[in-house]
């Protein structure tokens, strides 16, 4: 996510970081630097001369002259302006209305407004326990009410249908009476999109908006169309009075233009952001969280939060209560933690937010993703449980069975089990006396970017883990 500008902005502040003393001459500098790097990621041209002229107020004062680490002060005012770019705090829902709360989604056709429904649905229903419907008023594309349908039943979310003969006006009333009757806490409204802005779209729009009065108008917008979203957007509020953005697609977007934009132009904030095609890749968008992700220092609070919601807690419990009582770490539960791994959206989106991802070369990314962890499960499902339990009885005829049976070859096996023992002793020394000191030893190896254990990418003789 945002990668080209994470890595164009982490080269230019590098250079300036180890400097003693920063004049106006070397400020400058890297100011170009980083204006050339939010052009270069499709920023707004009015957003970037602001952003700029309010760093160059503060690089040039007395508080960068006068203090002992110049370049990492210097650092902390880049962060502090990407913050208050991209909107200073997360703005949450308002729900407080008269249920039910009516949500009306706007937004492009392509922008991802039927699965963000559906993304949304599954969100407040199952982090703010609401009583959740949907609806599709979107009778001009093609299967898309039959989308939100399939959506919906799949996520065991109310669905109210409707059909292409219907003018969505009607549609949108009798939803909102059906969730009345329902007694639903919210009700989410899928309209139609085009593929540009033309008036009847926007006059169909504005019907909709005045007959359900909704509490959330959100604007659903692609981040890979760049600027133009936020050029977009502003249409849209300028039509409809906006409450919020939604900013789809997020994961394939390494440029960061809209994130950058839209606030800024529209003056309404990014509630949410999308990050992947399933139906839980849907996180709350933190300004501060999101600008630390830029900056290469990870986001260990979405990371902490993402495990609440998703790890199972009495795998973890009876696990941690296993390695306590000096039980051993067993293959079988190597292979749980690679499944609870894949429930927070596999190794690649745990890698975004570790801090000094951004330094792990791309090479070494590829070697270690989320296929390598498909095929690792695989080898562990062809064992016997007598050899999950006890692998240090796996040997030559042993691996090649497995090998046949997974669909892998020996040296697969023969780095499973490497990367097993690695494993296995970290977790004997949590276990032991001074566990804890050794775990926050080990998170501190990480963070330096000396990688953990037990994580040794693919032909990785020599080299050094990831770090998780």
């Amino acid at each position: 996510m945002f990668k080209s500008l994470s890595d164009r902005l982490n080269t230019t502040l590098d250079k300036i970081k180890g400097q003693g003393r920063l004049s106006e001459d070397n400020i400058k500098s890297a100011l170009r630097d980083v204006r050339m790097a939010l052009l270069e990621a499709d920023v707004a041209l009015p957003v970037v001369k602001q952003f700029i002229q309010r760093i160059q107020e503060e690089a040039l004062g007395e508080k960068v002259k006068s203090s002992l680490s110049p370049g990492q002060t210097f650092i902390s005012i880049v962060k502090k302006e990407l913050e208050h770019t991209l909107g200073e705090k997360n703005e949450t829902l308002n729900l407080a209305a008269q249920p039910p709360v009516v949500i009306l989604m706007a937004g492009l056709q392509g922008s991802g407004k039927t699965t963000s429904t559906a993304k949304l649905a599954k969100f407040l229903k199952e982090r703010q326990q609401k009583k959740v419907m949907v609806v599709s008023t979107d009778i001009y594309r093609p299967a898309a009410i039959h989308q939100l349908e399939t959506l919906a039943t799949s996520l065991d979310i109310d669905f109210c249908p409707s059909n292409e003969h219907e003018k969505p006006l009607d549609i949108a009333n009798r939803a909102l009476t059906s969730a009345k009757q329902k007694v639903c806490d919210v009700l989410i409204i899928d309209t139609a999109g085009r593929l540009h802005i033309d008036q009847n779209m926007m006059e169909e729009i504005k019907s909709l908006h005045q007959a359900t009065s909704p509490t959330e108008t959100l604007f659903v917008v692609d981040s890979m169309t760049g600027q133009d979203a936020a050029n977009t957007a502003k249409a849209f509020n300028d039509a409809l009075a906006l409450t919020g953005v939604i900013l789809t697609k997020a994961d394939g977007d390494a440029r960061g233009g809209a994130a950058l934009s839209i606030r800024e132009i529209t003056g309404k904030p990014i509630k949410f952001i999308g990050t992947g095609e399933k139906t839980d890749a849907l996180e709350a968008f933190h300004p501060d969280r999101i600008a630390e992700r830029i900056l290469g220092m990870g986001d260990v609070l979405s990371l902490i939060e993402e495990a609440e919601q998703k790890v199972d807690k009495s795998e973890a419990a009876k696990l941690a209560k296993k390695i306590k009582k000096g039980k051993g770490f067993t293959l079988e539960d190597f292979k749980t933690q690679l499944q609870q791994m894949k429930k927070m959206g596999g190794i690649g989106s745990m890698l975004d937010k570790m801090p000094g991802a951004g330094k792990i070369s791309a090479g070494m990314k590829d070697q270690v993703n989320d296929k390598m962890f498909v095929q690792m499960e695989a080898i562990i499902n062809s064992m016997t449980p007598f050899e999950r339990r006890k692998p240090e009885f796996i040997k030559a005829s042993r691996k090649q069975r497995i090998a046949n049976g997974s669909g892998t070859q020996v040296q697969d096996i023969n780095r499973l089990l490497k990367q097993f023992m690695q494993m296995q002793k970290m977790m004997k020394k949590m276990s032991g006396k001074g566990g804890m000191r050794n775990m926050m030893g080990m998170m501190n190896q990480a963070k330096q970017g000396q990688g953990m254990p037990g994580m040794m990418p693919r032909g990785g003789k020599g080299k050094k883990g990831f770090p998780f």
